[in-house]
């Protein structure tokens, strides 16, 4: 059989389990649409919220980018990671006891205001569209790869797929979709790293092997890594970062904009009670950690593989020819993921950090006129099978876990639109007499509508789309996350301020991204680039959202400190929420 009908194999089957459960988890009421009827078991939601969680940025990307950057980029592993504990920890169970569908919900009682929600329903719009793009994108890289199709038809074919199970299953389709593509992405996920770390290591544990021997050289196999990527003129694999502040608050933004993405934040309110929000988180963890885990296994090996198959002797000896390239290199030229120039036209691939000043003297001496092979970070993922020449099953097994990894998440994002437009904005804002029917109705178009609005982002994306998970992290971390943590934990703080808090952290996030990613063109003069010597203070935009968190909860409590409390009423919200009264009361709740 060939590689292109075991993809089709192994794709078309997990698409067949995806519709079979859409038909048999239709929501019937809101309630069921919003939250799953408020039944989900623990270990259930916490596989669910794990594959919401774990995006196609998890799955295809980070590895990616840890592959390409060695330590520094080891703040994406941090970052996510830690962000969901605090989500666990300080906003998860008091969320769940305060028991509404959606983080608006929360904000506009909690702050007895329609303002507060109309402020959260923007941020909550901007950040879940922002970051579906990227899901979009991922699902098409995928498609377009090993079903042979065109990225446009590929983002279709995602959106069909999407559409079939979250706009008639609501919350509750999604949920055990999402069970099952867990299944799915861990599944492959793991399999090729134990057979990569067996061939690389000889140990099948990939997080143990990544410590090990290195077979073929017999060194440490990151001291073998730290060598060879050495001797192309990048930076050893394992080496410190000078600019330790950017890498906290870069560091820090990941992980309140994690806590403050809203379409995590609602699998909670979808367990029964508060002792199974815990539950949940603790379980979630577990199955997060399956994969983060593995993944600096995965980044490190497919790295030194990458460079063995540009150079089969070493870097030192000379590369492959291109028209010898292997077969799994002309495959994803065909996507244009993979570009080669020959700059010195000697027919072979010279893969090396041309940008490298101190290297120049030995690229010359090498012959080699500047770096030939462009890789982008998306496909180490996807292609480190084909690169290790594991059997055809496997890629196919990766072939299905990436998609169902963007199509997770794009689902939990886009029913988080769905709720913001249906439930906060027409029903509690617009219409609060809609019938249950009537709002039915306006949850399912309003899905219906953020799908065709993300499928048209997936094929016409904007100038920024390559930056989308810094912005998407950054709106989160500097305009729900302060409100959520401040209408919890603060009895002071009132409307005015949440407001006013939310806005500026939104704002000035917005602004300090978009100036210093190039995005904006200000006349008569140059844009910025996105260069460390042009950041402010050595901030990057991508680290700016924890800033950003400091200034809403400056304002916050600024403005609520100079006007009135919150209504008595509202305290003890507060305080019942925070504090349960009575042994066991909350847990019952």
């Amino acid at each position: 059989m060939s590689q292109y009908w075991i993809n089709m194999l192994f794709v078309g089957a997990s698409f067949l389990l995806y519709i079979g459960i859409a038909v048999w988890a239709r929501a019937g009421s809101t309630k069921e649409f919003y939250v799953a009827g408020g039944g989900v078991h623990p270990v259930t939601n916490g596989m669910a919220t794990a594959a919401d969680w774990m995006s196609a940025a998890s799955f295809i990307s980070m590895a990616g980018i840890i592959a390409s950057g060695g330590y520094a980029t080891s703040v994406y592993l941090m970052g996510w990671t830690g962000g969901y504990v605090l989500l666990a920890m300080l906003l998860a169970p008091y969320l769940r006891k305060f028991g509404k569908f959606t983080v608006p919900d929360f904000i506009g009682d909690r702050f007895y205001s329609r303002g507060a929600r109309l402020v959260a329903v923007i941020c909550l719009i901007l950040i879940s569209v922002t970051y579906v793009i990227g899901q979009m994108s991922g699902a098409g890289v995928a498609f377009s790869r090993f079903l042979e199709v065109s990225n446009d038809v590929g983002i279709w074919l995602a959106a069909a797929i999407v559409f079939a199970y979250a706009v008639f299953g609501g919350m509750k389709g999604i949920t055990y979709t999402q069970v099952a593509q867990y299944v799915v992405l861990i599944i492959a996920y793991t399999i090729p790293a134990v057979f990569i770390a067996f061939q690389l290591t000889g140990n099948p544990i990939p997080m143990l092997g990544m410590f090990g021997t290195h077979v073929e050289s017999g060194m440490p196999l990151l001291d073998r890594l730290d060598l060879v990527v050495q001797d192309l003129g990048f930076a050893a694999y394992t080496a410190d970062v000078d600019n330790k502040l950017n890498m906290f608050l870069f560091t820090l933004s990941l992980m309140i904009g994690t806590a403050g993405l809203p379409h995590v934040i609602i699998r909670f309110f979808t367990v029964p009670k508060v002792a199974d929000a815990r539950w949940s988180a603790g379980w979630t963890l577990v199955f997060i950690a399956l994969l983060y885990l593995t993944a600096p296994a995965v980044a490190s090996m497919a790295r030194l593989n990458l460079v063995n198959t540009i150079y089969p002797e070493g870097p030192q000896a000379e590369a492959i020819l291109h028209a010898e390239r292997p077969a799994w290199m002309q495959t994803w030229e065909e996507t244009g993921l993979i570009q080669f120039e020959d700059k010195n036209n000697d027919g072979r691939i010279q893969m090396y950090n041309d940008a490298n000043a101190a290297f120049a003297p030995t690229a010359q001496e090498r012959g080699w006129n500047g770096n030939e092979l462009v890789v982008n970070n998306d496909i180490i993922v996807l292609a480190n099978p084909e690169i290790a020449n594991l059997p055809g099953w496997v890629v196919g097994l990766i072939a299905a876990g990436g998609i169902a990894a963007a199509l997770s998440t794009a689902a939990g994002l886009l029913l988080a639109i769905s709720s913001a437009i249906s439930h906060d904005l027409i029903k509690t804002i617009i219409n609060p007499k809609i019938s249950e029917k009537s709002e039915m109705l306006a949850a399912r178009l309003s899905m219906t509508g953020a799908i065709l609005v993300a499928t048209w982002l997936g094929l016409n994306p904007p100038g920024f789309a390559a930056q989308v998970v810094a912005l998407a992290f950054g709106l989160a971390a500097s305009s729900l996350f302060p409100a959520l943590m401040m209408g919890i934990f603060s009895k002071r703080v009132n409307s005015k301020g949440a407001v006013a808090g939310m806005l500026v952290g939104l704002v000035s996030t917005s602004v300090y991204i978009f100036l210093y990613l190039g995005w904006f063109f200000i006349p008569g003069t140059a844009s910025f680039a996105n260069t460390p010597d042009q950041w402010m203070f050595g901030i990057s935009p991508q680290a700016f959202g924890a800033i950003g968190a400091v200034l809403n909860f400056a304002v916050a409590y600024a403005v609520s400190m100079s006007t009135e409390a919150p209504p008595q009423a509202i305290q003890d919200l507060v305080e019942s929420v925070r504090t349960p009264k009575g042994a066991g009361a909350a847990l019952d709740h």
